[in-house]
């Protein structure tokens, strides 16, 4: 039994940094998926699958590793190199960049 240690990236439907602050515990896959003949849907009978546990930092998601036996993996993430700027900017008078359409 394996866990992934990650944070959540934001979706690109979102601008703020909602549900980007926690760290998340994640199972890895035991048993592969399954395609039902009937529906053509995709079942698995690995419950773990299903468990997402969430904690403040990420040193506490590895401390309830070790005191249940999981083994972990723990993926960092790289802060964004996005520019903040203001939508006033745009109209600024010392504007370097070309106005474009």
């Amino acid at each position: 039994m394996t866990a992934r240690i990650y944070k959540p990236a934001r979706t690109a439907m979102q601008s703020g940094q909602a549900n980007t602050k926690e760290w998340v515990l994640d199972y890895e896959p035991e048993q592969p998926r399954v395609v039902e003949p009937l529906m053509g849907w995709t079942s698995s009978a690995d419950m773990k699958q299903e468990v997402r546990l969430h904690f403040d930092n990420k040193e506490e998601a590895i401390a309830y590793c070790e005191r249940h036996g999981i083994s972990c993996q723990v993926f960092e993430t790289k802060p964004s190199a996005r520019a903040r700027i203001s939508y006033s900017d745009n109209f600024a008078f010392p504007r370097r960049e070309a106005w474009t359409h």
